[in-house]
């Protein structure tokens, strides 16, 4: 029987209360128009990008738990992302989501499958390394550059983003819009600093005891992160509905 890390859970626990509250918060002020520049503050970006960072972590990191059901849950969070992407664009075109978090997550898992026998070769030290370097490195992609959109070390070529086909990859079409938009690049480094961190894990014992401390209440909501993203925001949109009518 594997052991259960109970602080993974609880971290998942504390991004996903940081996930709802943003959002909502991102309803209100937003979607309608209470504070209209408050996504463009610093401090709502870092906010954002950390709930995204751990969410992406964990996900790589839990993938070696769930190793021989990848492609089933790869499938899984495809679909629930499609339906999130058919419902908003129903219900709130104006935040329609097209490759959000669960879509990228889903493909992130199912590429990890043919990957995997390439990636345990590396050392995961050096695994580690690489992927934040070439996250960075990708981290402005969907900008037309590699490196920081302030500091580019190349111009890409604009035939890549001329395609729909493309837009899940990094390189989104003229127009396209997204409330919520992960693609593979650079956000799959992420996800592959995560998996090589686990096998550091396993042979820390260190680390194992620490990661088998369980936080009350988060460790709990941890384990169904997947159901509170999935009815978060209609409940939250209701909530608005109701202050603001």
């Amino acid at each position: 029987m594997k052991k259960r890390f109970y602080l993974i859970d609880g971290i998942r626990g504390l991004a996903i209360v940081n996930m709802v509250l943003f959002h909502f918060l991102y309803d209100v002020f937003i979607l309608y128009g209470r504070q209209p520049d408050w996504y463009d503050r610093t401090g709502t970006f870092l906010w954002q990008q950390g709930i995204c960072w751990t969410f992406i972590l964990i996900s790589g990191m839990v993938w070696h738990f769930g190793k021989k059901g990848s492609l089933k849950r790869g499938l899984l969070l495809n679909f629930w992302g499609l339906v999130i992407s058919a419902v908003t664009c129903v219900a709130e075109p104006q935040a329609a989501v097209w490759f959000g978090i669960l879509n990228f997550i889903g493909c992130a898992v199912l590429l990890m499958i043919p990957l995997d026998r390439i990636f345990r070769r590396f050392p995961p030290v050096a695994g580690i390394v690489v992927s934040m370097v070439l996250f960075f490195l990708f981290r402005d992609v969907q900008s037309g550059v590699l490196g920081l959109a302030s500091h580019p070390l190349a111009v890409l070529p604009d035939g890549l983003y001329q395609s729909r086909v493309l837009t899940p990859f990094g390189f989104p079409f003229p127009g396209f819009r997204s409330s919520d938009y992960f693609p593979i690049l650079p956000w799959f480094f992420l996800f592959s600093a995560g998996y090589f961190f686990f096998p550091i894990l396993q042979k820390s014992q260190k680390l194992q005891n620490v990661f088998s401390v369980r936080i009350p209440v988060l460790s709990k909501l941890g384990t169904w992160s997947l159901w509170i993203y999935l009815i978060h925001q209609p409940v939250a949109m209701g909530i608005c509905m109701l202050l603001f009518h």
